[in-house]
């Protein structure tokens, strides 16, 4: 009973593998132009790169996705110094809006003792004026 089974399957099968087998070297064209399509936009993109590392040469694939590696990993280091600094430069404002916040409160502060003490003064009364 086993065996007419088996043989019930591989036959059902036979259609999906010759499709399979048919479709496949077009599936696997399409990918490799993809393949090759990202490769030409990234030459395109850091192509000032390129030709920095290795003017006048032919580049394989490897050496295009090895360079573009090298660029982001330096892209990636310097948004990380990029993110300490202004961190530290938040901090900064954050410190200098407290003490400016602690200023301000002072001199509004001595600003109406001032004026307070100044209109208790007869000197600072309301001015004379002949008419």
């Amino acid at each position: 009973m086993a065996p007419t089974i088996t043989a019930a399957l591989t036959n059902s099968q036979e259609p999906h593998t010759l499709t399979h087998k048919l479709r496949k070297p077009l599936v696997e064209k399409v990918r490799r132009e993809r393949i090759n399509s990202s490769i030409e936009q990234i030459k395109s993109l850091l192509g000032a790169e390129f030709v920095q590392q290795q003017p006048d040469s032919k580049l394989e694939k490897a050496d295009i996705l090895e360079m573009t590696v090298c660029v982001l990993r330096r892209l990636q280091q310097h948004n990380e110094k990029q993110r300490r600094l202004l961190n530290h430069v938040n901090k900064m404002q954050s410190s200098s809006d407290k003490n400016l916040r602690e200023a301000d409160f002072s001199l509004l502060s001595s600003t109406v003792q001032t004026s307070i003490s100044k209109e208790k003064s007869p000197v600072y009364s309301a001015p004379w004026r002949p008419w």
